[in-house]
């Protein structure tokens, strides 16, 4: 049995392209082996995840239609496992269908349905209850889609209704560390079991959530034997063979694991590439200010979409250092992008003229910083509308997490590349790319961080130093921990106490934020849901 998993990228609400990337890859597959079976992701046909889409009427109407055409246009001799959402009685499930010589043969039900962290699918679905073993080309196949993997009942009950081979259906999203845990687990089942496991991911980006790819095989052993790339789309071939009662799993695609850096700037990359694409983007423009958030953030889109779709922007003030400005435009030219120079200088002054009234006898403070920054949002957006850029906002993790950001100023704009990646591992990012080749100025990344909002002025003069409140927001935003539990581990009482308020109080802001990749177990976004108006506070 030659069984190709089909590593795609998929869009949501798209039933019609992604039914003709079905049939397109069906068909290659069949001019390559006879009968193949080819095995597609989770809710393939819908795209995932796609949320509220499936309470609209329409779906199931959507759903059956492509369904229709695969069963009239699939070659006869091959065997096509593919997801989808069907109304069933009454009930919405989340299946894997399989569809041979012109009709659906089997159905199978999910039947652990995640509602953590990114997933809500018990808002939707109702669970199936049975286990799925069909023969394909004398193997006993039992079918299983993602979260099912993550327990253990769906795979001994496919086992002991007599399952030789497991294939599982996935939209798994990334985030660091996550391949190991998928491949210690499917190989833990394939032991446990005595059955090899094929598990086969959709890769590509869809709103906040990056999905990595990295498909693989393991046979009865828990071992390795094959497994895709990861960011990218692809066709991997494994060959399953029947003796003594076992399936034997072989095959030659082995890719390179990827260091956790290098993933998640191919995360990074791909979260760009398909938000700007899927979106129907011309473009990106962003607010080059010769910081390292910025310099990021402009190597990230260049690498994601090209020179020629990108443009950076520095807006000066008064207190931009000639350092800033010289090193955006070093950067600028070694990327060979669009960089203009734009000072708010006289947009400052003509609102300050118009405050003058509103403001007399109060003095100078955070107000007028912030104003500078709400004079570089009004720019960009700006330029977005007339030419129909998407702006890319350049804040991190740590400072959205602190309010470290000004609304309607830095804040302003339609994605934020950075928002769930900390300040430190920023740095780690830019060391990543400019090993890679020219692209950040050393001294961009060397000097301290600044906001250069005011004379001298410097991120630690209000904040703990970075590696200091990325331990601490990772306990506290991440794991949960308590501000006494933080303290206990060694860090200092007051750098806890104002981060973990910090934290707290800026809640309001946070839900105003672009979306952005994420790239943790858990971002400022879908699985992260505080309230605004609460009196929680202090990480009790």
């Amino acid at each position: 049995m030659h069984v190709l998993m089909a590593q795609i990228n998929t869009v949501v609400g798209d039933f019609e392209g992604n039914t003709e990337q079905v049939l397109s890859m069906v068909r290659d597959a069949v001019e390559e082996h006879d009968a193949p079976v080819v095995v597609f992701p989770e809710l393939t046909l819908s795209g995932y995840p796609p949320e509220d889409l499936l309470l609209r009427p329409s779906l199931g109407v959507r759903v059956e239609a492509c369904l229709k055409i695969l069963c009239e246009e699939l070659p006869a001799e091959s065997w096509v496992i593919v997801g989808y959402p069907i109304n069933r009685d009454g009930e919405l499930f989340n299946c894997a269908g399989v569809i041979h010589d012109g009709s659906l043969q089997v159905e199978y039900r999910k039947r652990e349905l995640p509602n953590y962290q990114v997933f809500d699918e018990k808002r939707y679905f109702h669970p199936g209850t049975e286990a799925c073993v069909i023969p394909i080309q004398g193997i006993a196949v039992g079918l299983s889609i993602c979260e099912d993997i993550w327990s253990d009942a769906p795979i001994a009950d496919a086992v002991a209704a007599g399952a030789q081979l497991i294939i599982n259906l996935n939209a798994s999203p990334y985030h660091r560390g996550k391949q190991s845990e998928r491949r210690e687990l499917v190989s833990g089942h394939a032991r446990q079991h005595g059955v090899p496991v094929l598990y086969v991911n959709q890769v590509g980006g869809q709103d906040e959530l990056v999905f990595d790819g990295g498909s693989f095989a393991v046979n009865a052993q828990g071992e390795l034997v094959v497994e895709g790339p990861r960011f990218e789309s692809a066709s991997l071939w494994c060959h399953c063979s029947l003796g003594d009662a076992k399936v034997v799993v072989t095959g030659s695609e082995m890719h390179d694991d990827l260091p956790e850096t290098a993933a998640t700037w191919k995360a990074l990359v791909l979260g760009v590439k398909d938000y700007v694409d899927k979106n129907g983007f011309p473009g990106v423009v962003l607010g080059l200010s010769g910081g390292v958030d910025s310099a990021l953030t402009l190597a990230v889109a260049v690498e994601a979409l090209g020179a020629d779709r990108v443009e950076a922007v520095m807006m000066p003030f008064r207190y931009t250092s000639e350092m800033s400005i010289s090193d955006a435009a070093e950067q600028s030219q070694t990327l060979g992008v669009r960089h203009s120079v734009l000072s708010i200088e006289p947009i400052f002054d003509a609102f300050m003229a118009t405050l003058k009234e509103e403001f007399a006898g109060m003095a100078p403070d955070t107000t007028e910083e912030n104003l500078q920054a709400r004079c570089r949002g009004v720019l960009l957006m700006s330029i977005s509308n007339k030419k129909g850029s998407l702006v890319l906002t350049t804040g991190n993790k740590s400072e959205l997490a602190v309010g470290y950001s000004t609304l309607y100023g830095d804040m302003a704009g339609g994605f934020d590349v950075l928002k769930d990646v900390p300040k430190t591992l920023v740095y780690e990012l830019c060391r990543y790319r400019n090993d890679q080749g020219p692209c950040i100025p050393e001294r961009v990344i060397d000097r301290p961080p600044s906001a250069e909002l005011a004379p001298d002025q410097k991120d630690e003069d209000n904040l703990p130093p970075y590696d200091v409140l990325d331990r601490i927001l990772e306990l506290y935003v991440e794991q949960d921990y308590s501000v006494e539990a933080i303290i206990a581990t060694g860090i200092a009482r007051e750098h806890v106490e104002r981060a973990a308020r910090l934290v707290d109080l800026n809640e309001y802001k946070r839900r105003q934020a672009p979306v952005g990749v994420r790239i943790t177990q858990r971002g400022f976004g879908r699985d992260r849901r505080y309230p605004i108006t609460s009196s929680w506070r202090m990480g009790d």
